[in-house]
């Protein structure tokens, strides 16, 4: 592969082809759907008579099917190829979201969420190898741009949630479905029909995949890092103990911080402290703000400040390791994606709920399993970096990077 193609100028960032945009847009209603369900969490609890174990199961069915129906969506993707699987996995979303609006029972919505979360397995899965495929720049680039789709994507979805929650907890699902069905459409009409390649991918090739120390090291980390971040996601609600509206703005802060730092403020810090170091400094501080959480549990100010500022440290986390995760192992890009993806998802599916059942007996809890599970992440990298690469940066040119990339472009 060329140098040139690989070290694109910056501006290329915003200037994307059309399909590009409609599968980032996409993205962005695809995203919303998890942090739509932070405000309205209490609403759920309240109205239907569960515990927030019960209610974390919301998480857990999700996060559990998603990471697990990643070692099919390549497997379908390499068949009937890309567009036809965005569009599957966009039709299940659009379907689910609306039943789980339509359920009586916190069951029946634990039930939709897990058809929901294949959707979004097929979905996110083959938009991030889609972006980067079609978008014009580099694979930094490409992944800013994806990671961009969901910080804007988790900023909208409490305000989405909050909005439509002060009516009832029933409207952001709907809200979800029918925003879904215009990304739906967008996709149809702008991404162009891009005809399977390459070799077919089996349901064991993820699997297979793992057998790289750098990419297992890597998912590994970000399961133990998936621990902390859905307790927050589905336990701050609680002591903040207030209207799902009020819910959905700090979350709306914490998107932005998140969207802010995956775009501009990951790339800085990468330059500067480089690749590990980044994603060290992130869980470290993402870890100490949950352990500022568990202390002063009761003090709604705290909570408030803690839950908008991890925003920056989980938006540079997301990117760099994102980053790394696509070039850890010379397999194509949407293997490695599904492998990371169903370590990351599956094995982190237990968190909410463990954090739920521990939310029933002692508020302080959750925050202390999440901060511990957290700085586990940072020991075990730090441990085993001599498998993961320094840094995947195409511009650096290094000869493995080349292979990935030319073995990504040959699928």
């Amino acid at each position: 592969m060329n140098s040139p193609a690989i070290t694109e100028p910056k501006g290329s960032f915003l200037k994307q082809p059309r399909a590009v945009w409609a599968v980032a847009f996409a993205c962005v209603i695809s995203f919303m759907g998890l942090g739509l369900v932070d405000p309205i969490l209490t609403s759920i609890a309240k109205d239907l008579h569960a515990t927030p174990g019960q209610v974390s199961l919301l998480f857990t069915s999700y996060m559990a099917v998603t990471g697990v129906a990643m070692l099919i969506t390549g497997f379908i993707s390499s068949r009937i190829g890309p567009k036809r699987t965005l569009l599957a996995g966009l039709a299940i979303i659009v379907v689910f979201s609306a039943v789980a609006g339509a359920m009586n029972s916190v069951g029946g919505i634990v039930i939709a969420r897990a058809f929901w979360g294949l959707g979004n397995a097929l979905f996110i899965a083959t938009s991030l190898a889609t972006i980067v495929s079609l978008a014009a720049g580099s694979l930094k680039q490409a992944v800013l741009l994806y990671e961009a789709a969901l910080g804007v994507g988790i900023g909208l979805g409490p305000i989405v949630g909050g909005q439509l929650g002060s009516i009832s907890w029933r409207a952001p699902f709907f809200g979800v479905a029918v925003l879904m069905a215009v990304g739906m459409i967008a996709t149809f009409v702008f991404l162009p029909t891009i005809p399977a390649q390459g070799p077919k991918t089996s349901i064991a090739d993820p699997i297979k995949a793992l057998r790289y120390p750098g990419l297992l090291v890597v998912a590994l980390t970000s399961l133990l890092y998936n621990f902390g971040f859905f307790t927050l996601m589905a336990v701050a609600p609680y002591p903040l103990a207030t209207t799902p509206t009020n819910i959905g703005w700090v979350f709306f802060g914490w998107g932005l911080l998140l969207a802010f730092f995956s775009i501009w403020g990951a790339p800085w810090i990468e330059a500067r402290i480089g690749t590990v170091a980044a994603i060290v400094v992130a869980l470290i501080g993402f870890a100490a703000l949950l352990a500022a959480m568990a202390i002063w549990t009761e003090h709604k100010a705290v909570i408030v400040v803690c839950v908008v500022l991890a925003g920056a440290f989980l938006g540079i986390n997301n990117t760099v390791i994102t980053t790394l995760v696509m070039g850890s192992a010379p397999v194509p890009r949407p293997v490695a994606s599904a492998a990371y993806s169903f370590v990351r998802f599956a094995g982190a599916s237990v968190g909410p709920y463990l954090a739920g059942k521990l939310l029933e007996h002692n508020m302080h809890a959750p925050f202390w399993m999440g901060a511990g599970a957290t700085m586990l992440a940072v020991v075990l990298l730090l441990s085993l970096r001599r498998f993961v690469p320094a840094s995947n940066a195409p511009a650096h040119g290094s000869e493995q990077e080349a292979e990935i990339l030319e073995t990504a472009d040959a699928d």
